[in-house]
Parts: C-alpha cells; structure tokens; sequence
C-alpha cells in the first residue's frame, strides 16, 4: 500500500505541468464531445431500451410491466452514466497512446533522472496493447453493466473493470522507454497485485460523470510513477547480468 500511495502522491502535483496539460488538452475536447454527441444520438434510445429491460425486470417479480416512471428515471440514469463511461474510455485510450511519452518524461525529470532506459517497447506495440486491453475490456464491462441493477454486486464488478484497464493500458507505456523487454515481462509478474491496487484506487473516478474525463491525466502520471520505482527497486535487486539486455 505504500508503493500505491506513493506513486498517488509523487503522481499529484505533475497533474498541473504545462507540457502534460497542453498535450492532453485535445484527447480531452474529443472525448468531451464524443460524449455530448453520444448524448445526443443515443441518449433517448438507450433510455427507452434500459427502461423496458428494468420494466421486464420488475414485471418478472411481480411488479408493473410497462415503463413506468421509475423504469424511465433509472434507466435516462443508466444511459447517462454508460455513455460518461464510454467517452471516458475514449479519454483513457488516447491519453494512453498520445500521451505517454510526456508521462514519462515528466516523471522521469522529477524522480527518476538516472533511471537506465533500455527502450524495450514500441509505438506499435503501445497501440496494440491498448486495442487488446480494450477489446478485453468490454466483456467485462458489459457484464458489469447488467449486475448493476444490483448494487452492491454490480458496483465492485464495474470498479474491477476499470482497476483491470487502467493498469493494462497505461502499464505498457510507462515502462516502454526505460525497462527491456525481459524487465518488463518480469516487472509484470512480480508487481501484479500492486499494480491492480493502483488501478483499484483510481476507478472510483471512472465512474463520475466529467471527472472521468479529466482521470486519465491523474491515472497515467500515477502509474507512470509505481512503474519506474518498481523498475528502480528491481534493479537494486538484481546483479546487471539477470537484468535482461535491450
């Protein structure tokens, strides 16, 4: 836990660096307007059809089947929140790929300035690796979506989503310029559970509607952060030959 809340820590103040907030100002506007447009063209339809699902729903246990008020306000709720959660993934996967790289070299500048780089990843394989974590990402969310009609079920599924694609997303990139590709097949392994307990603390914002648009940036700087002093302590750790070589 003291890895995680420092990595939070270290990750706070470089939120307001200049070179971070110019970069990610445009992966932010798209994804802001994606979600007014999503609002627009699907907001009515998904309410009526998250409406009629929760009316089916009550009907089977005895209660009124048309929609009725109650179906409709859960449902325009319902709606609100899948779509503030789709334009927040849009924000979390272009902040991944675009973004990166000022991560990095931000944090590297304020905590890490000697750390060896060993560039053992790729800008294709950044973009891979973010169309796999979200291809993955979307089953889980769906499931989710479902058991939320059941609180106190669906909500620590949807949060275990989001722990899961945020630390799949943002892993890859932040140990791409400095870890080779052996460090960070071992990194992985070994700082798995601190690296989902990251994920963890950041995906209550994930799920609050225009925060989750700006969580990214937080997110990102953060993992950026665990990952080079994850980085960092294993070479300590580890004699120069069992390294792994670029």
């Amino acid at each position: 836990m003291s890895s995680i809340a420092r990595a939070l820590g270290r990750a706070l103040p470089l939120v307001a660096d200049r070179r971070v907030l110019m970069l990610v100002a445009l992966p932010l506007v798209i994804a802001l307007g994606l979600w007014i447009a999503g609002g627009l063209l699907f907001g009515l339809p998904l309410t009526r059809a998250l409406a009629r699902a929760i009316a089916s729903g009550l009907a089977h246990f005895g209660f009124a089947a048309d929609p009725g008020a109650f179906a409709t306000a859960v449902g325009a709720i319902g709606a609100f929140v899948v779509l503030s959660i789709a334009a927040g993934v849009v924000a979390l996967t272009a902040i991944a790929i675009f973004a990166a790289p000022v991560f990095v070299r931000v944090v590297e500048a304020h905590h890490f300035p000697t750390l060896a780089k060993k560039h053992g990843g790729t800008a294709a394989g950044s973009t891979i690796n973010a169309l796999v974590a979200v291809a993955l990402w979307i089953p889980m969310a769906l499931v989710a979506l479902v058991f939320l009609l059941v609180p106190p079920i669906g909500i620590p599924l949807s949060l275990a989503a989001s722990a899961w694609l945020n630390q799949r997303l943002f892993r890859y990139d932040a140990l791409a310029l400095h870890a080779s590709r052996d460090e960070y097949v071992a990194l992985v392994h070994a700082a798995r559970g601190r690296l989902f307990g990251l994920g963890l603390a950041l995906s209550p914002l994930s799920l609050v509607p225009f925060v989750n648009l700006v969580a990214p940036l937080y997110a990102g700087l953060a993992f950026t952060c665990l990952c080079l002093a994850e980085l960092e302590a294993m070479r300590a750790r580890m004699p120069e030959t069992a390294r792994g070589m670029p």
